[in-house]
């Protein structure tokens, strides 16, 4: 099973790198050898324009199961955020990572960072990760906001 996975992320590699969005970065991390894991990447989602999250560029490790693409990586931010669908770990809670919901093989990984970057402003009340973040983003969403746009401040260009 793992020659289709390979297979299927050095397609996605070679595609991302002729075209992704702007702001974002995707790649296998380097072994000590320097040889390239297809298997973990290192992704980076900018905050988008106009919003509380803009102006960071927020960390994702991303760790595909050798039976990929029928099921989905995990997908961790390093640092975890501060965000009701994030777990304290990192963990993103995002149904498209989530085999049971809606996860399915024709899912990218380019589709996947542009799924986590609309999670970080529209956050989904219905499936929370984070108590703290939670509860702010439920009743005080002025200190909600404020939280978020330190946080942007602080991941600002952090590459």
């Amino acid at each position: 099973m793992s020659g289709i996975c390979r297979t299927r992320l050095a397609e996605e590699r070679k595609q991302w790198r002729k075209d992704h969005p702007f702001g974002f970065y995707a790649r296998p991390e380097k072994g000590s050898d320097g040889t390239l894991d297809l298997m973990t990447w290192e992704a980076g989602i900018p905050g988008k324009k106009d919003t509380k999250w803009a102006g960071g560029l927020y960390k994702i490790r991303m760790s595909f199961p050798e039976d990929y693409p029928s099921k989905p990586p995990k997908c961790k931010f390093a640092p975890p955020l501060f965000h009701p669908n994030v777990f304290p770990s990192g963990t993103i809670c995002l149904s498209i990572l989530d085999e049971d919901k809606g996860w399915k093989p024709a899912i990218t990984i380019k589709q996947i960072l542009l799924g986590v970057q609309d999670l970080l402003d529209s956050p989904n009340a219905e499936d929370p990760a984070q108590q703290e973040a939670f509860e702010l983003f439920r009743k005080d969403k002025v200190q909600y906001e404020r939280r978020v746009r330190q946080q942007a401040k602080e991941m600002a260009g952090s590459v």
